[in-house]
């Protein structure tokens, strides 16, 4: 027997309204009903397309890595823009490592980047139901997962000693993949990296609201992976 999955309808109204039953329609109609409104006000990125939005990201990150960045969308005027409301044309889940911040790495400003950071860059419930928001609610087009060079949580996921509290948590998600690049040559800690990466694009694409969205091709999920010592960004696929 046939399951049939429902559709989500992805006007403009709905997201809004689906939005709203998802989220709560207390806390909508308290801020984000009147951002959103705000935020339409600017029709260029409203028409921003997922693959201009990527090259959006990949070319902030060139200036920033050959140390010619604009410090786009960063002024007091910028400031008050966004204070009335939000519309970030893409969504980082990335690591909380203190050197990868993600408005400097991609050389943008106030408003731009819809960021959620989390040691090992995991997809949690909590980090997905975010990128669901932002995605859905506030439109981002496209998602990147960053992970980095030398990555801390990657290396002790690696070493498996026991950690101490809720360390151990983020360690479980990384596991995987280091199972699955034992058998690869080269160096662990970036194959597992990688891996890691990828394992987190899986999960997120998992989810009926991202996979709506990218049938509708209104989003594009990919990997990113930053060298600490260079500044760049490589595609991860």
């Amino acid at each position: 027997m046939s399951i049939q999955r429902p559709q989500i309808n992805l006007s403009r109204r709905s997201l809004f309204q689906f939005g709203a039953g998802a989220i709560g329609t207390g806390v909508l109609t308290a801020g984000l009903g009147s951002n959103l409104l705000a935020a339409e006000k600017k029709p260029v990125e409203e028409d921003i397309t997922p693959d201009k939005a990527l090259q959006e990201l990949l070319d902030g990150n060139d200036r920033f890595a050959n140390r010619k960045r604009r410090n786009p969308d960063q002024s007091y005027s910028r400031l008050v823009e966004v204070a009335k409301g939000q519309k970030p044309f893409a969504s980082i889940l990335g690591c909380a490592d203190s050197r990868v911040p993600s408005e400097i790495v991609f050389d943008q400003g106030l408003g731009d980047l819809f960021v959620c950071r989390i040691a090992g860059n995991i997809a949690t419930t909590q980090q997905i139901g975010s990128l669901e928001f932002g995605s859905l609610v506030l439109g981002t087009k496209v998602i990147m997962v960053v992970g980095h060079e030398r990555c801390g949580a990657v290396q002790a996921a690696i070493k498996g000693a026991p950690v101490p509290g809720n360390i151990g948590s983020l360690l479980e998600a990384i596991k995987p993949s280091v199972e699955s690049s034992k058998e690869k040559s080269g160096d662990m800690v970036e194959n597992v990296c990688k891996a890691n990466i990828l394992a987190q694009i899986k999960k997120l694409q998992s989810s009926s609201v991202l996979s709506e969205l990218i049938k509708a091709e209104k989003l594009k999920i990919v990997g990113g992976y930053y060298d600490l010592d260079t500044g760049e960004i490589s595609i991860v696929s």
